[in-house]
């Protein structure tokens, strides 16, 4: 039984770090991922479609969701910030992460005031605040008032749709 534990955690691991490696790549060929510029983007899905992953596009541009706790950086403990997988744009400092239990990367306040945009999502039959990224528009997840202190408010993000920063 030890031995199979070992292996899944040596497997899940893998695959964590291979979907962390391939999500890096991609904006190594996208000209939109400038991380200091927040010059706001127009730019067709069509043309989103030839740079981002599959999974990538259909997380930020079909407004998917990807499955709890198989995203990257649930689970991350590191310090720095969290930017939009498609333009690069800075959205969540890792000093707002918390720990939801929800499966997704969860902040309780955005990087600043001109990191996301609110919307309102009335798929799936309920009615919930999209959160997006201010700069390309970008679907993001979903923000809750059910966080901690000191806003009350929960962003749960897909993993997917961010990259992370280290802090030096």
């Amino acid at each position: 039984m030890k031995k199979t534990s070992f292996l899944l955690l040596i497997l899940l691991s893998f695959t964590f770090i291979y979907s962390c490696t391939a999500q890096q790549q991609d904006e190594t060929k996208n000209p939109y991922y400038t991380p200091n510029d927040n010059t706001k983007l127009a730019v067709s899905n069509a043309d989103w479609k030839k740079i981002l992953s599959s999974k990538v596009y259909y997380i930020m541009r079909e407004k998917g969701t990807e499955v709890a706790n198989t995203g990257p950086y649930v689970h991350n403990p590191k310090k720095g910030i969290y930017h939009c997988a498609a333009c690069g744009h800075a959205l969540f400092s890792s000093d707002a992460k918390f720990d939801s239990g929800t499966g997704w990367p969860s902040f309780y306040q955005p990087y600043n005031g001109k990191s996301v945009l609110q919307a309102t999502d009335k798929s799936l039959g309920m009615e919930r605040d999209e959160v997006v990224c201010a700069r390309c528009g970008g679907h993001l997840g979903h923000v809750f008032e059910d966080g901690p202190k000191p806003t009350g408010l929960r962003y749960c993000m897909n993993g997917y749709a961010l990259n992370f920063t280290p802090s030096p």
